[in-house]
């Protein structure tokens, strides 16, 4: 067979024309959004090629979600167009347009999910998390950049909308909004809902920032001061760390229920935010997700603002690249636990447990033996987050956390090479500072990353970064923490921030001594390679029964592990798995552990000088 004919590359020219989009998206009861699209088209006629995104930023893989796509319709003058998909590429729809014709009018639905079978719940009776990538097919040929789009959207009568995208006039029940860039529009997706508050967390600063919180119920609402209070102090810290802003205005699209998803997904002017109820009404148990605005926030500098060159595309329709996620995902993360303590977000107890989580977990990874961690910024186009079997040994994503301990090992040795006249606080400024107030993406790669820590302190941060990332090992570096003031240690005392997680996910984490997490009804929801479970022959699914002769239950397991310490005999599980029952032992003896951070005595702590408010 001939090879497929190629489509248009994209080309940094004016798009003649404008794409005018209406979206409708009031019918949350089935879910179901329709979208309205016109568009011109050359009066010579021809094959038209509509591109539906594919490639999608901040998922760094080609998640577009084309198979919730149905009821395509596309006219001229009244007269259906016939179009075929391209026979290589399924995001691609050609259409044959007659000669003379000066546009073409384009309909479709996307048919949210209605079930989690089928996807995360992102509509229902209360809250609507909208984004536009998954609402628009636009013209192949050209930069992203280069297709203005003038959007429209219509949501139930009496909700409230949050956007970053400008509003031209709210005409009936419609809301129109300004002409925009299509790169603009996909980068501002919409947050609508029942019940809703507006909070600004910067009164009186350079330019607005504001917390738009959107819930199952009125009461999830309510904020009190010293809440309120530390979500300010997230700007400032963030201003104060690098020195810049790059945005015009921003949002945060805070959801806060059980039933629409729950997710961090950064944009340049806009963050979506998602967490189950509670996080305001059972604030003290919230450690967990107090991470996720430091985190999203600080991605408007690092990964929309400065950005790896090979994750940069012209439009949504080009294969990206991600070999740079190290620094793109797992500098945010450093970032993000710093400035979660900078703030008040959390407390430093409660951010050196969280630390000591990381540590814990990534310290020590299995699969790290065959598996570089550079290989996982592959992660998300092999996997987009599918259930995993065994994934300490597979590895997934671990340039998030492992990349922290990476870039808290930097920081430490700058501050020690420069005896705490320099710190990473100066790359942070000097490179994702740049150019105040501009929000045109400035990329970047390795080498010109080398080059500005080398700025910083000179280095061989070359060799430092690849022996770290490239290599083969045990996990991630814990050099940071030793010269940090800190080491990890383990006891039977509760990690705060895995609390908070174990409830978030409606588990139980005996990772640290047995080696395994189990989730609800006592399935095994994680069993970590080789450790003692694994060696006994637990797999993830197997159901927990009893323990040494008593009924499972979390205290049950957690009491016998504490008595393990003590006892020369091994532990007894029964459990169940698809088609039978068994009985296990477990020659494990090392008691109930959780991790922790401890004081080196007679060493500098510089974590806590790292952790600090800055003045």
């Amino acid at each position: 067979m001939p090879a497929t004919p190629p489509i248009t590359a994209p080309r940094d020219a004016p798009f003649p024309g404008v794409l005018t989009l209406t979206v409708d998206a009031t019918d949350t009861d089935r879910r179901i959004v329709k979208v309205r699209e016109t568009l011109p088209t050359p009066a010579a006629g021809g094959d038209v090629v509509l591109l539906y995104p594919e490639w999608l930023p901040g998922t760094h893989a080609p998640e577009g979600t084309i198979d919730k796509l149905a009821g395509l319709e596309i006219t001229a003058g009244g007269a259906r167009l016939d179009w075929k998909r391209d026979v290589a590429n399924v995001f691609a729809f050609h259409v044959a347009v007659p000669k003379g014709v000066g546009k073409i009018e384009v309909s479709f639905q996307y048919l949210s999910p209605v079930s989690e079978k089928v996807g995360v719940t992102e509509i229902s009776s209360t809250i609507a998390a909208l984004e536009w990538n998954a609402l628009v097919l636009y013209p192949a040929g050209y930069f992203a950049r280069d297709i203005p789009v003038e959007a429209s959207l219509t949501v139930p009568a009496g909700w409230t909308l949050a956007t970053a995208l400008e509003r031209e006039s709210e005409g009936g029940p419609a809301v129109h909004f300004k002409r925009t860039p299509l790169e603009t529009l996909i980068d501002s997706p919409v947050y609508a809902g029942r019940y809703a508050a507006r909070l600004d967390l910067d009164p009186g600063g350079p330019v607005p920032v504001h917390l738009n919180v959107f819930a199952d119920k009125p009461g999830e609402l309510e904020v009190k001061p010293e809440q309120l209070a530390a979500h300010r102090t997230l700007v400032q810290q963030a201003y104060k760390l690098y020195g810049s802003h790059h945005y015009d205005h921003y949002d945060f699209l805070f959801s806060i229920s059980d039933l629409t998803l729950q997710q961090g997904l950064e944009h340049h002017r806009s963050s979506e935010d998602g967490v189950g109820a509670g996080y305001f009404a059972k604030y003290e148990d919230a450690q967990w997700d107090r991470a996720l605005f430091p985190h999203e926030y600080t991605h408007s500098w690092n990964g929309k603002f400065r950005r790896p060159a090979d994750l940069w595309t012209p439009n949504y329709n080009v294969r990206m690249r991600n070999s740079l996620l190290w620094v793109y995902e797992g500098q945010t993360q450093y970032w993000g636990e710093v400035l979660a303590a900078r703030s008040g977000l959390r407390t430093a107890v409660e951010e050196r447990d969280s630390i000591a989580l990381t540590a814990a977990v990534y310290g020590d990874v299995p699969g790290a033996s065959w598996r570089p961690m550079q290989d996982t910024t592959n992660d998300e186009i092999i996997n987009p987050r599918r259930p995993m079997s065994w994934i300490s040994w597979s590895r997934f994503e671990d340039y998030y956390n492992v990349g922290e301990l990476i870039w808290l090992d930097a920081d430490t040795l700058i501050r020690e090479r420069s005896n705490g006249q320099r710190s990473l606080d100066d790359f942070a400024k000097a490179f994702f500072g740049i150019d105040n107030g501009s929000y045109t993406p400035v990329t970047y790669t390795f080498d010109e990353l080398v080059k500005a820590l080398n700025a910083v302190e000179p280095y061989d941060w070359a060799g430092f970064l690849h022996a770290r990332v490239d290599s083969l090992g045990k996990g991630a570096p814990l050099d940071g923490l030793q010269r940090g003031g800190y080491r990890l240690v383990f006891d039977d005392k509760p990690n705060v921030v895995l609390k908070s997680l174990e409830a978030v996910r409606k588990s139980k984490d005996f990772t640290y001594s047995l080696g395994v997490a189990v989730g609800k009804e006592g399935v095994l929801t994680n069993v970590k390679w080789d450790s003692p479970a694994f060696k006994a022959g637990l797999t993830d699914g197997m159901t927990m029964i009893a323990v040494n002769g008593l009924p499972y239950s979390d205290e049950v397991m957690a009491d016998e592990l504490k008595a393990s310490k003590t006892s020369s005999t091994p532990m007894q599980l029964i459990v169940k798995t698809a088609d039978r029952i068994k009985v296990v032992t477990v020659d494990y003896h090392g008691g109930l552990r959780y991790p922790h951070l401890e004081r080196i005595e007679g060493t500098l702590a510089r974590l806590d000088d790292i952790l600090a408010a800055r003045k």
